[in-house]
């Protein structure tokens, strides 16, 4: 076990560089200068320039990005443009509000697409799962920024029944909190929900298939019983698409957070593109590929937990 969290740890390293020189090169072939959020159009030419020496603008491209992430594995991720302050107290809290906004929504798609495909697997062929399939189809397919004004526009500027905007205030707690998050959960909740439902029928249906599954029926044991063994049985494989919807959750909330003026990782990104903010941006994406790397680390160690056969086959080709 330990050998596969290590192997797994050094495959990511390579992952995480290059995602972070992707978004380095990204904003540098952009059109302007990164340095422009801190320089007024009428500073002048050589106040302009000690500006630019002062954060390394001036170096090549290749020194910036050198320098920059030999910062970053000291753990300092340097300081805001638009703000600064150190990028890791911007970051950190807007993680936090993105964590707290994707596991609502998370549980809340793996709910109901495990009852959905589940109901779909055992109805297949029939009215009900064409109905089903419709629905989930339907859910991956709607764009989520259209359905979230779609439920503004419903539950808050119509009935008034939720707020459309913000997270309430900091000190409520999540209890003050709740009703902020329904709207943008059920927006985020929308593709996944989705996924999960076609991959839970497509899973359960194969196990279904199975003659193990048949002759438990023919023993006459209990239907509950019956489920509880095609759930164990297809549980290795759902978990891989669950982990995956959740860690696309983390990095692909940006249109979701940015109408809801959710303060999360997705919101503080969108501002910093727009501030044109380099270091802000680098260190965001650099934090949200580090989840989705440990999002997906953690879904393959469960899976081994699941299914013992795995870590065999491994060893075995190991």
């Amino acid at each position: 076990m330990l050998r596969f969290v290590l192997h797994r740890l050094a495959y990511a390293v390579p992952i995480i560089v290059g995602v972070s020189l992707v978004c380095f090169l990204l904003v540098h072939v952009a059109p302007g200068d990164p340095a422009s959020a801190l320089i007024p159009d009428d500073t002048p030419p050589e106040i302009a320039a000690q500006i630019r020496a002062a954060y390394g603008f001036d170096r090549p491209l290749p020194i910036q990005y050198l320098t920059w992430l030999g910062n970053v594995a000291t753990g300092d991720l340097g300081l805001a443009l638009s703000t600064r302050r150190p990028v890791i107290e911007e970051v950190l809290p807007a993680v936090a509000n993105t964590l707290r906004l994707a596991a609502g929504a998370i549980v809340l798609a793996c709910v109901a697409g495990v009852v959905l495909g589940t109901l779909a697997a055992y109805r297949a062929g029939r009215t009900s799962d064409r109905a089903i399939s419709a629905i989930g189809i339907s859910g991956m397919s709607v764009p989520q920024y259209w359905l979230g004004i779609v439920l503004v526009i419903v539950f808050s500027v119509e009935l008034g029944l939720l707020p459309a905007t913000g997270m309430g205030h900091p000190d409520a707690g999540l209890a003050g909190q709740w009703q902020h998050m329904i709207l943008p959960t059920i927006t985020l909740a929308t593709v996944p929900a989705g996924v999960i439902a076609r991959s839970v029928r497509s899973a359960v249906s194969e196990v279904l298939q199975q003659e193990y599954v048949q002759a438990l029926e023919a023993k006459g044991l209990p239907a509950a019983w019956i489920v509880l063994h095609v759930a164990k049985n297809a549980a290795p494989a759902l978990l891989a698409i669950m982990g995956l919807q959740f860690a696309n959750l983390l990095g692909g909330s940006i249109l979701v957070e940015t109408i809801f003026a959710w303060p999360g990782s997705g919101y503080l990104l969108n501002s910093a593109i727009f501030l044109r903010d380099l270091p802000l941006m680098q260190g965001t994406v650099l934090v949200l590929a580090l989840f989705f790397v440990l999002a997906n680390l953690a879904v393959d160690l469960l899976q081994m937990a699941l299914d013992p056969r795995m870590n065999s086959a491994r060893r075995g080709s190991g």
